[in-house]
C-alpha cells in the first residue's frame, strides 16, 4: 500500500478486525470531483468570477417568466417587455462601471447590447405584427380571449360565444378578399370575380407573407384551444354557449391556413417549394451589431468568397495528388465510394471520435475531463429526419445518418455517399470531443450566467474552429481526408453566401441548392436538405453564417495569443470553455484582461481578406 494511501483506525481492536474487509473498496472508491474534471495535474485555466453574474442571472430568470406569462405576441407584451428591458437599463446606467472588474464590464457591456437590442426586436415585432393582421383581422379578438384568461379575468360565455362567431365571420372574408388578391375564383364561392392581382390593401402578397400569416394562425389556433380546454366541462355554462361557435371558428380557421398553405405558399404541389423569411440588409445590420461583428453584410460576403476560392484551390491540390487533375468533382466522386457497409456506421464513429481525442491529449491542446469522455451517447436519425439533416447532429448525444431499410434504393446509395468516411472523419470530433459535447459539458458548469448572451459565432464558431485548427496540425493522413475535410469548409464558405444573399434578397433557395451542388460537391438531395434546414425559420437568420465566421474569429485570436507565446494552446482553449457562451470579441477583452469600455462598440476586424 503506497503513503499516499495510508490511513489510521484508531479505537477498539474489534472495530479494526471487522473494518478489514472494507479496506480494498476504500481505495476503489469513485474518483473526486476534482480529478473528474481534468485530465492533466495542471489546473484548468478561466477567468476570475464577475461580480455581476447574479444580476445577469436574475435578468435571464425575469425575462423568462415574463415570456411565459406573456406567450403570444401582442401589442399588450410588447409594451410589458419594452418596460422591462428599459428599467434594467436604468438599472446598468445606475452602476459605477469605472469600479468593475473586467469580468463585470464585459457583462455590463453584453446586458446593455442586449437589451438595447431587444428593444428594437420590439419595434420590428410591431411592424410584422401590423402587416399579418391584414390576413388576421380576427387576431385581436383570439389575443384578448387569451390575455383576459392569463389575467384571470371572469368569462363571460354569452359575450365569448358572440366574439368566437365574428371572428369566423371575419376569417371567411379575409379568404375572400385573399382569394381575390391571389386571383382564385374558387375562393369567393360565386359571389364575385376574381381580381388577378398580388396586393391586398396595399400590401405585396407573397409565399413569404402568407408565411408569416400561416405561422401566426397556427399560433392562434393553438392558443384558443388551449383557452377553450380550461372552461370547458369545468363551467357548464361556459360549454353550453361557447361549444358550437368555438367548433365552427376552429374548422374555418384550419380550413383557412391549409387555403393559404396551397394557395399562397405551394404546400402540396409536386415540387414543393421552400420558403423562407428574408430579413433584409437593414435587419442583418441589427443582428450583426447585437452579434458584436464590425463587419457588413458586404464584407462578410466577401470573406465568404475568399475562403470558398482558398478552399477550392486546396481541393484542386488533392485532386492531383490522387491522380485526377484539376478535377474536383472527380475526387470527391472517388471519395463519396469510401464509404463503411450497412450497419458499420456506428462503429466507425466510435473509432472516430477516440482517435480524436487521443489526438488532443497526445498534443495537450486542452482539458478534457474524464466524465465528459464517458458520458456522450450515440442515436441513428430516422429516415424523415435526414431529409431535413442528411449529416451529423451532435452534443452529449450524437446523431448519426445512415441508410436505413426503409429508405428507397437512391436515397440508401445518397446516404452512404454524404456519410463516407472521410467527410464523416472531418466531423465526428465537431460534433463531440472537442466540439459540441465538450462545450455543453463545460458551460453547464462554468459561466452558466452568461447564456444569456449565448451566440452561434461562439456555439458554432467553437466546433468549426477545431475542423480549422486540425487541418494546420495536419490531422489529414492523406489526400482523401483532406478532400473531406474541405468539403465542409467550402460548406460553410457556401453558408455564408447563400444566407447573408437571401436575406439581402439577392439568392432564392434554388440557386442555393446549385452552389452547394456546383461549387461544394453535394449530392442533390443533401443540397436541398441543408437548404430546407436552413430557411425553415428554426435558425437566427445569422446561425448558418456563423459557423465559418465565428471559427476563423477563433482562429485569429489564437494566432494573436498563442503563435505569440502570450499562451498555451491549453491555457487558451480553457479559458474560452469556462469564459461562458459570449460574442468572440468578449472572449478576446477577457483573454488579453482589455476592458472594454463603457461606450463599447464593435470594432475588432478579425480576416486579413477584409482588413
Amino acid at each position: 500500500m503506497s503513503s499516499s494511501h495510508s490511513i489510521r483506525i484508531t479505537g477498539f481492536p474489534g472495530l479494526v478486525l471487522s473494518l478489514l474487509p472494507l479496506l480494498p473498496l476504500l481505495f476503489t472508491l469513485p474518483p473526486t470531483l476534482e480529478a473528474q474534471t481534468r485530465n492533466t495535474a495542471s489546473a484548468p485555466a478561466g477567468p476570475p468570477p464577475s461580480e455581476l453574474k447574479e444580476r445577469v442571472e436574475r435578468f435571464t430568470q425575469d425575462r423568462a417568466v415574463l415570456l411565459r406569462f406573456h406567450d403570444l405576441d401582442s401589442a399588450d407584451r410588447r409594451e410589458r417587455m419594452a418596460s422591462f428591458y428599459r428599467t434594467w437599463q436604468s438599472d446598468l446606467e445606475a452602476l459605477d462601471f469605472d469600479a468593475l472588474t473586467v469580468e463585470a464590464r464585459i457583462d455590463w457591456v453584453l446586458l446593455q447590447n442586449r437589451l438595447r437590442y431587444e428593444l428594437e426586436r420590439l419595434e420590428v415585432a410591431g411592424e410584422l405584427a401590423a402587416e399579418r393582421e391584414r390576413l388576421l383581422p380576427f387576431d385581436s379578438v383570439v389575443t384578448a380571449l387569451h390575455e383576459e384568461r392569463r389575467r384571470l379575468l371572469a368569462v363571460d360565455p354569452e359575450g365569448a360565444a358572440d366574439r368566437l362567431h365574428a371572428a369566423t365571420g371575419q376569417i371567411a372574408e379575409a379568404r375572400k378578399r385573399v382569394g381575390v388578391a391571389l386571383g382564385d375564383g374558387e375562393a369567393l364561392d360565386g359571389q364575385g370575380t376574381p381580381g388577378g392581382g398580388e396586393t391586398l390593401d396595399g400590401m405585396e402578397l407573397t409565399p413569404v407573407t402568407v408565411l408569416r400569416a400561416v405561422n401566426r394562425a397556427r399560433d392562434l389556433r393553438r392558443t384558443t384551444r388551449e383557452w377553450y380546454e380550461h372552461f370547458h366541462g369545468y363551467d357548464p355554462l361556459f360549454t353550453w354557449w361557447v361549444a358550437t361557435p368555438f367548433e365552427a371558428f376552429d374548422e374555418a380557421l384550419g380550413d383557412y391556413i391549409r387555403f393559404l398553405e396551397a394557395r399562397g405558399m405551394g404546400v402540396g404541389e409536386e415540387d414543393e417549394p421552400i420558403i423562407g423569411d428574408p430579413l433584409g440588409r437593414d435587419a442583418l445590420l441589427l443582428d450583426l451589431r447585437n452579434e458584436l461583428i464590425a463587419y457588413t453584410p458586404e464584407e462578410l460576403l466577401e470573406i465568404a468568397r475568399h475562403e470558398l476560392e482558398w478552399g477550392e484551390a486546396r481541393m484542386r491540390e488533392a485532386a492531383a495528388e490522387l491522380g485526377f487533375g484539376d478535377d474536383i468533382h472527380a475526387a470527391l466522386e472517388h471519395v463519396k465510394g469510401l464509404h463503411v457497409e450497412p450497419g458499420e456506421q456506428i462503429h466507425l464513429v466510435t473509432e472516430l471520435a477516440r482517435e480524436a481525442e487521443a489526438f488532443l491529449e497526445e498534443r495537450d491542446l486542452l482539458t478534457v475531463p474524464p466524465l465528459a469522455r464517458e458520458v456522450w451517447r450515440m442515436n441513428m436519425l430516422s429516415p424523415e429526419m435526414q431529409r431535413i439533416a442528411p449529416f451529423f447532429l451532435g452534443g452529449e448525444v450524437v446523431r448519426v445518418a445512415f441508410p436505413t431499410d426503409g429508405m428507397s434504393h437512391e436515397e440508401k446509395r445518397m446516404s452512404l455517399r454524404a456519410n463516407n468516411e472521410h467527410f464523416s472523419r472531418a466531423v465526428v470530433h465537431h460534433e463531440l470531443i472537442p466540439g459540441h459535447h465538450l462545450q455543453g459539458f463545460m458551460t453547464a458548469r462554468y459561466g452558466t450566467h452568461r447564456n444569456a448572451f449565448s451566440t452561434p459565432f461562439w456555439g458554432e464558431g467553437w466546433a468549426l474552429y477545431w475542423e480549422l485548427l486540425l487541418w494546420d496540425l495536419d490531422f489529414a493522413r492523406g489526400p482523401e481526408d483532406r478532400i473531406g475535410m474541405l468539403f465542409w469548409r467550402n460548406h460553410r464558405a457556401a453558408r455564408i453566401l447563400f444566407s447573408l444573399a437571401f436575406h439581402m434578397e439577392e439568392m432564392t433557395p434554388e440557386e442555393a441548392i446549385d452552389l452547394l451542388v456546383e461549387r461544394v460537391g453535394h449530392e442533390p438531395s443533401t443540397a436541398e436538405a441543408e437548404v430546407r434546414r436552413s430557411f425553415l425559420g428554426t435558425y437566427p437568420p445569422l446561425y448558418q453564417a456563423a459557423y465559418l465566421l465565428g471559427g476563423l474569429q477563433l482562429q485569429a485570436l489564437r494566432r494573436e495569443l498563442v503563435d505569440t507565446g502570450h499562451m498555451t494552446d491549453r491555457d487558451f482553449h480553457d479559458h474560452i470553455l469556462r469564459a461562458g457562451r459570449i460574442p468572440i470579441e468578449m472572449v478576446r477583452a477577457s483573454l488579453t484582461g482589455e476592458a472594454p469600455p463603457r461606450d463599447f462598440e464593435p470594432r475588432w476586424r478579425f480576416h486579413p481578406a477584409v482588413p
